[in-house]
C-alpha cells in the first residue's frame, strides 16, 4: 500500500528528494498491523491505549524539540511558527489525547507513573539531541518526518476508515485541515532552510530524515507489540 504524498517544494526540492528517499519506508509504515487495524476499527483498545500513553509523552519532547528549533531559527516568522507549533503539540494534540484519557480512566497520575518505552525514549532523545547539538536546517529535517508522515497516514485511513471507528477522533485530527495547513508550513520552512544550506548540510538533513522516519516505524512497530524495556 503507497502512501500518497501529501505536497512538497517542487522538482529539486528538498523534501521531494526525501519523500523518495525515504518512499519505500513510508509505504511499510502505511501497511502496518496498527494502521491497519486501526482503519478498520479492530485494533484492540488496550493496543491504542497504550499507543496514546505513548504518544502523549513524546509529545512533551516533541514540544520541547519545536522550542528549540524556534530559538535557532533565523527570521522572525520562524520563531512564531516554531513556537506555535511547539504551543500545538502541548496544548492542541493533548486535548484529542484528553479525550480518550478520560474514556480509558487514565488520571494525571497514572500518565505520569508510565515509563517511556524503549521506542519513545530513542525518539525523544534523537529529536533533543538533534535539536541542542544539530544547525537549523537539519533540526528541520529531523521534525519534519512526525509532521509529513501523520498526514500521509491520516489520509490514508481516513479513506478507507470503517463506519462507526471508535478511533475516529484520532483519524478526523491528522486527516483535517489544520493539521495539513501546519504540515504544509513544516514542508515550506524545511525547503526554504535546505535552499542556501551547503552540500555537507543537505545530506546531514536527509540523514536526520531517514532517521526520523525510521522511528516512527518504530513507535508504531512497538506500540502494536506493547514492547517494554527487557530488563
Amino acid at each position: 500500500m503507497a502512501l500518497a504524498m501529501t505536497g512538497d517544494g517542487g522538482p529539486g526540492s528538498f523534501s521531494g528528494e526525501a519523500w523518495t528517499r525515504n518512499a519505500a519506508a513510508c509505504d511499510i509504515i502505511g501497511a502496518m498491523p496498527f494502521n491497519a487495524e486501526l482503519a478498520a476499527g479492530t485494533l484492540p483498545r488496550e493496543t491504542f491505549q497504550h499507543y496514546i500513553v505513548q504518544d502523549a509523552h513524546y509529545l512533551i519532547g516533541f514540544g520541547r524539540a519545536l522550542s528549540l528549533a524556534a530559538a535557532k531559527a533565523p527570521e522572525p516568522d520562524g520563531i512564531v511558527q516554531f513556537s506555535r507549533a511547539a504551543q500545538d503539540a502541548i496544548v492542541v494534540e493533548r486535548a484529542l489525547h484528553g479525550g480518550f484519557f478520560r474514556d480509558y480512566g487514565i488520571g494525571p497520575e497514572s500518565f505520569a507513573a508510565t515509563p517511556l518505552t524503549p521506542a519513545c525514549d530513542h525518539y525523544v532523545s534523537y529529536l533533543l539531541a538533534t535539536a541542542y547539538a544539530e544547525p537549523f536546517e537539519v533540526v528541520c529535517a529531523a521534525l519534519l518526518p512526525c509532521f509529513w508522515i501523520y498526514k500521509a497516514v491520516g489520509d490514508d485511513i481516513f479513506a478507507r476508515a470503517a463506519a462507526g471507528n471508535p478511533y475516529r477522533a484520532w483519524i478526523d485530527t491528522y486527516a483535517g485541515e489544520e493539521f495539513a495547513e501546519a504540515v504544509a508550513g513544516m514542508i515550506a520552512a524545511t525547503d526554504r532552510a535546505a535552499l542556501t544550506a551547503s552540500a555537507g548540510t543537505r545530506e546531514r538533513m536527509h540523514r536526520a530524515f531517514t532517521q526520523a522516519t525510521r522511528l516512527e516505524w518504530m513507535f508504531w512497530d512497538s506500540a502494536y507489540r506493547d514492547a517494554g524495556w527487557p530488563v
